[in-house]
């Protein structure tokens, strides 16, 4: 039968035995009547905040400025929801959860406690041209959409939805279809060849940023082993 209140002991206590491995979070969750994503989530709070997870009763506040670097952390693949939380000092990834359906709905974030609000979402026009550099700018830089946002002032998803039309359609894709349409046909041979040469130049430079990547990785293993 769950327990109507958990004091604040007791869940020190469970949080404790389990990260010393002296129980499960399985066992633990049986044993207090409660689910064991209740307990898990105690063990992220307790990671990220320590005691005064439990013991600090009064909510924190988050700018709104810190729930868009969470929710891009996410977006951008830095983490797991559980990873992002505790480095964000998050009690439960719940409200990670609720920050992510918020960006995604084309809503605003505000901070906690305050009027202030930050608009995560709001994207802007682009011409042909643009979209051409946004593309080649986040493919030069490791697919890296957040980056690539904050430098050409656009969203996150115009970021990676640019990126992603080209590298399934072409320049074709990056064509704006609604209404008045900048043809690629008005481009002369020679303009398109450079452009497909700068998009070329962004690959390579991606390439060997991977391949100087993996060249380290190796170099750590070898000194590891």
């Amino acid at each position: 039968m769950p327990k109507s209140k958990i004091c604040a002991e007791e869940k020190i206590k469970t949080v404790e035995n389990i990260l010393e491995g002296k129980e499960s979070m399985s066992t633990a969750a049986k044993r207090l009547g409660i689910d064991w994503t209740t307990v898990r989530a105690w063990i992220i709070s307790y990671k990220s905040n320590g005691l005064d997870a439990f013991t600090h009763v009064k909510n924190k506040h988050y700018s709104a400025k810190e729930k868009i670097e969470a929710v891009i952390a996410y977006l951008s693949g830095e983490g797991s929801l559980n990873s992002i939380s505790q480095r964000f000092g998050l009690r439960s990834n719940m409200q990670l959860r609720d920050w992510i359906k918020r960006y995604n709905s084309h809503e605003e974030l505000k901070t906690s406690g305050t009027g202030g609000c930050f608009t995560m979402t709001k994207g802007r026009k682009t011409t042909f041209d643009e979209r051409v550099e946004i593309v080649q700018y986040c493919i030069s830089h490791n697919h890296n959409y957040t980056e690539t946002a904050a430098k050409y002032n656009i969203s996150y998803q115009q970021a990676r939805s640019y990126t992603v039309k080209y590298e399934s359609g072409g320049l074709d894709a990056l064509q704006d279809n609604r209404g008045k349409r900048k043809a690629l046909d008005s481009l002369t041979e020679v303009e398109r060849l450079r452009t497909e040469l700068k998009m070329e130049r962004a690959r390579r430079m991606r390439a060997e940023m991977e391949a100087s990547f993996l060249k380290k990785l190796d170099e750590i293993e070898r000194r590891r082993g």
